[in-house]
């Protein structure tokens, strides 16, 4: 019996209570979906495998003392196959006790599943998402705040596609404005043995980058200074924007549209540019003005501290224009949510970009969310030799490797701050929670195999075998994966299921040291053995499903 199962039970039975008042000649309205008879893990696992307040939150309704409905309640649970024993506590809240072949039963469901396992359409049908995160400008390699997010909104994505939503994952190419043309700049004096001028990016990549550029066009230096200077860009910028993309692949982070600022300021046939057009789509929604020969955008009335200029009096766009532009192309490809993650310190966009949705003439409550994410800190890493002031993506991975990176990211909530000791990253013991994770993965992997050399097998299946005390803890958790995975995917915190796998792990480590799977000695291989491989099976399949979602490796061998 799954926790659907059981909650769909309750549903019933509460709804059996709603008809026998009726037909009793009371009147009674209550408003109740299915969804929301939900289940809880009691902390005590003496109090049984799973616990609802349902009675209470209908007790009103129904005029009733909250511990006469439970009790009702109760007495009609036990009654339902499946069920040991369903018992009232507290105030009105019922715990309730599977018999050991309902719980059981799971192990096969969730083999039978594999991948499937966890997946839902609790977010089905809610139009498509865009989600954009990472977008560094392509001026320079990834660093240590490009990382985190990397790996937050990677796995928000991958537990958003989970529970049945539609997504995309989306970068933002920055490649207009004054940081392309001081990137050339640099570029192109590097490549003539020129420091760094004003307002250039320093670091000897900026010299790899030249170096590359004249082996691209060995007459770089030949041609008229505007050329040299555009072309000097164009090569750079595709050089490091493919950088930056190897090395988001290498970190198993993948986007599916790349979207680029240019595109948004190339002029069309009609000789307007999506910036162009920005600014008169937001006036037809009556929130532009004109005022001391600037276009303003009245985004006070949508909780800005103060409206915006989207074009000043010379004639030249703002930032927020591009934003304007990018906003509204986003809809044009039919994207109806909106999730930014952006860094501590673009804190001041949040109430801008909510302003935008409402002068676009969407509603900011529903169709835009803005995540922060805090500043992340690594013990002793080092300076890239490369760039000279940051910490490079590409050198956290080779110190840390991918698997420690990620997890360790993914672990935490996005608005925490965070400092990451690299020593318990790369010890193989259980303080280090990544190990402790995949350890028993590769644990439940190695029973596999030794079962399959002893010729234990799954031929067959006998739950109600399944009777010692971390068999039951064990099957409770695994119980809880495709509710974790939901919840995770509503709140935006993959951080849950890495929390959920580590308490997993751990249950399975104690069923292991007290269960066996392989016979001992010259006892014959017998029901229990073959329903004990199950259960070792599902608890693999759920482990794997969790790192998945994380972007983490789930090795056989450790």
């Amino acid at each position: 019996m799954t926790p659907d199962d059981l909650s769909r039970a309750l549903f019933d039975l509460v709804n059996g209570l709603v008809e026998r008042r009726r037909a009793a000649g009371a009147e009674v309205s209550l408003d109740l979906s299915a969804d929301q008879v939900t289940l809880e893990r009691p902390k005590l696992r003496e109090h049984g495998d799973w616990a609802s307040n349902i009675a209470m939150r209908v007790a009103k309704p129904l005029g009733a003392n909250p511990r006469e409905i439970a009790a009702e309640l109760a007495d009609a649970l036990a009654g339902i196959d499946g069920v040991a024993s369903a018992e009232v506590a507290g105030p009105g809240f019922i715990n309730i006790r599977l018999d050991a072949a309902a719980a059981g039963a799971l192990a096969r469901t969730i083999v039978d599943a594999g991948d499937g396992y966890g997946r839902s359409e609790s977010l089905a049908g809610g139009g498509r998402i865009n989600l954009e995160f990472v977008s560094a400008n392509p001026t320079g390699p990834l660093h240590i705040g490009h990382t985190r997010w990397a790996a937050l909104g990677d796995s928000i994505g991958r537990v958003l596609r989970a529970a049945g939503a539609e997504v995309a994952n989306e970068y933002y190419i920055n490649d207009a404005g004054t940081q392309m043309d001081n990137f050339g700049r640099s570029v192109l004096a590097a490549a003539k043995g020129e420091p760094t001028p004003e307002g250039g990016y320093p670091g000897s990549y900026i010299g790899d980058l030249a170096a590359r550029v004249l082996e691209r066009e060995p007459k770089l230096l030949e041609l008229d200074e505007a050329v040299a200077l555009h072309t000097a860009t164009e090569i750079a910028y595709e050089l490091q924007l493919a950088e930056i993309r190897a090395s988001l692949e290498r970190f198993n982070v993948h986007f599916d549209v790349w979207t680029s600022e240019r595109r948004l300021q190339d002029k069309g046939d009609d000789g307007l540019s999506d910036v162009d057009t920005a600014v008169e789509r937001l006036r037809a929604q009556g929130h532009v003005f004109d005022e001391d020969d600037a276009v303003w955008v009245r985004t006070t009335d949508f909780g800005d501290d103060k409206d915006r200029v989207i074009r000043r009096g010379t004639g030249a766009y703002t930032y927020f224009a591009a934003d304007a532009a990018y906003y509204l192309d986003k809809g044009d490809r039919g994207f109806g949510h909106k999730i930014y993650l952006l860094g501590a310190d673009h804190h001041g966009y949040v109430h801008r970009l909510r302003a935008l949705a409402g002068a676009a003439g969407d509603d900011p409550e529903r169709d835009i969310e803005v995540l922060i994410g805090q500043l992340v800190s690594i013990n002793g890493a080092k300076l890239s030799k490369r760039a000279g002031n940051i910490i490079e993506l590409d050198d956290l991975q080779a110190w840390l490797g991918t698997d420690a990176l990620r997890y360790t990211l993914a672990r935490y909530p996005a608005d925490s701050p965070l400092t990451i000791d690299p020593e318990v990253l790369k010890r193989r013991t259980n303080d280090n929670p990544v190990f402790y994770v995949q350890y028993a993965h590769a644990r439940t992997s190695a029973v596999a195999r030794n079962a399959a050399s002893a010729g234990v097998d799954r031929s067959s299946f006998a739950p109600e075998l399944l009777t010692h005390e971390t068999e039951s803890a064990l099957l409770g958790g695994l119980q809880e994966f495709p509710r974790i995975v939901a919840q995770s995917a509503e709140l935006r915190e993959p951080h849950r299921v890495a929390r959920y796998i580590e308490e997993l792990a751990g249950l399975y480590h104690r069923w292991y040291d007290n269960c066996r799977v392989l016979p001992l000695g010259d006892e014959p291989i017998g029901d229990l053995h073959r329903t004990r491989l199950w259960v070792n099976d599902a608890t693999g399949q759920v482990l794997r499903n969790g790192l998945d979602l994380l972007g983490v490796s789930a090795p056989e061998r450790m």
